[in-house]
């Protein structure tokens, strides 16, 4: 009897192995994400998105935010609800809500810092001086249109000179109510508290120059004429008190972090800005990465940081796409920032700075309470689960199949789609398997702009004809008064008109 040959063994093992191969790669991207026991398929995300109702574009950003921001969590959300699990670990939820804790933290230290150094009370002497900047005052504003000629701007000075001889103290307000051609108007002219530095350059003068209580002479500006009213301490003190305080603690916060970074000498690495945008793209995946990407003396700051805290960003999605636009100077100082953050929590930590026990319990019984609201809006949680299904296979399958009806309304535009708190989110994943596969999105994708195509082309077909020419089409002349294609568009409300409540840098 004749031996195989063993070239015929390994070609045959070859084969299968290459058929095996083609199998699990075809698999691979026939799936767009998995989440415990369920699987998102290609199909599936595409036909969501190719006959959605709602107007969404169909591209991979879209198509990664419905599988990974929506159905990922919502079937983990319902893998928990059919095994019972209240996701209530304490532990676990501190550790998902660690960007919420180091917040309270932060804010605890800098208040103990602001505290510990001088400070202003906002007294009447600081006050009547100017001594930390702050001024407080009411205008008259006499506006000069841009472009306005010599004449006309001659004009509005005459009639602002008029009203000034009329103007004092006790119908300041009144004339302003008559007179001014701004927001503030209504309120007698009343700019409130604001730093000299927040007004254009010859309206700051004027009021720095002012005693509480005196009226400017005629101030021109690049919005026309001003005559200003310095407010005295009794009308401000309240509002000023609070906003001295306000700056002085800023100040103070400021200062020290300066001091700090220069002490520790923070660096920020060659790479930080392209491993940031990278990880920007999709900062779940990046949570754990340990590349660093800024250091300072006694510490590193790594992506995987940065990446928890784009995620944990209540504005994450956005501030993803803010990421991947911004020129790598800006992305740089945002990296060098976030270490700074993680410098000062260190010397937090050091100072035994952090959340209350009473602060902890309120995290952790909001967090309980978010699963409950989010398991019983998709109609997944495990009490409703357990009345209609008896076997935990039985109760997953229903809790899959309720998830799936909820999407199929969203993008009905017959509900809004529930977000997830990101803490939540990290629990979730990190207790329970899920995977978003790319290039599965990029079929998905593929195949729903293919059925766009489809169903806008079957809706034009169905459209009645119209017996009257549309304008601008062939057979009908264009509607009168109808501008030319690339017209330029009117301005938009507000545009040169009103000048602002308060006067702007320009």
């Amino acid at each position: 009897m004749k031996r195989p040959s063993l070239l015929l063994i390994v070609g045959a093992a070859s084969l299968v192995a290459c058929d095996g191969l083609k199998e699990a790669l075809t698999a691979h991207v026939d799936v767009v994400a998995r989440a415990a026991s369920q699987e998102l398929s290609v199909t599936r995300l595409s036909d969501l998105l190719g006959n959605a109702k709602i107007q969404i574009p169909i591209n991979k950003d879209v198509a990664t935010l419905v599988a990974r921001d929506l159905w990922v969590p919502y079937q983990l959300l319902g893998a928990a609800g059919a095994k019972g699990d209240s996701l209530s670990d304490p532990k676990a939820i501190d550790a998902a809500a660690s960007g919420m804790i180091e917040q309270a933290k932060l804010q605890k230290f800098m208040e103990h810092i602001a505290t510990s150094m001088p400070s202003d009370t906002g007294s009447q002497a600081s006050y009547e001086a100017g001594a930390n900047g702050l001024f407080a005052a009411r205008h008259i504003l006499f506006l000069v249109p841009k472009g306005a000629t010599p004449a006309v701007k001659d004009s509005v000075r005459r009639k602002a000179e008029s009203v000034r001889t009329q103007v004092t103290a006790a119908n300041f307000a009144d004339m302003a109510k008559k007179y001014s051609d701004d927001n503030s108007k209504a309120q007698g002219g009343e700019l409130g508290v604001f730093p000299r530095g927040m007004m254009v350059k010859p309206f700051g003068d004027a009021v720095a120059a002012l005693k509480p209580g005196q009226i400017s002479p005629l101030v021109e500006s690049e919005f026309g004429y001003h005559i200003i009213q310095r407010n005295t301490w009794d009308e401000i003190k309240g509002q000023y008190s609070q906003q001295a305080g306000d700056k002085t603690r800023q100040t103070a916060e400021s200062l020290y972090i300066t001091k700090a970074q220069a002490d520790a000498q923070v660096k920020v690495k060659d790479n930080a800005a392209s491993v940031t945008k990278t990880v920007a793209k999709d900062p779940v995946s990046h949570r754990h990465d340990s590349d660093v990407i800024a250091t300072w003396k006694g510490g590193n700051f790594t992506s995987g940081q940065i990446a928890s805290i784009i995620f944990s960003d209540p504005r994450g999605a956005q501030l993803s796409q803010q990421i991947q636009t911004l020129p790598d100077s800006i992305i740089r100082r945002y990296v060098e920032q976030m270490a700074q953050r993680e410098l000062l929590l260190q010397r937090a930590d050091s100072a035994k700075m952090g959340p209350t026990p009473d602060q902890v319990a309120n995290l952790h019984r909001d967090f309980v309470q978010a699963v409950s609201v989010a398991q019983q809006a998709l109609r997944i949680d495990p009490k409703s689960l357990a009345d209609s299904a008896k076997t935990p296979a039985e109760r997953e399958r229903l809790a899959a199949s309720r998830v799936e009806a909820f999407l199929d309304k969203v993008m009905a535009g017959e509900a809004q789609p529930l977000p997830v708190p990101a803490p939540l989110q990290i629990v979730l994943m990190d207790k329970y398997d899920f995977k978003v596969n790319a290039a599965g999105v990029d079929r998905a994708v593929e195949r729903a702009q293919k059925i766009r195509v489809t169903s806008d082309s079957t809706r034009a077909a169905n459209q009645p004809k119209s017996a009257v020419p549309l304008p601008g089409t062939s057979g009908g002349a264009p509607a009168p008064n109808t501008p030319p294609a690339g017209a330029v568009p009117a301005p938009m409300p507000n545009a040169g008109g009103k000048a602002p409540t308060q006067t702007p840098k320009p």
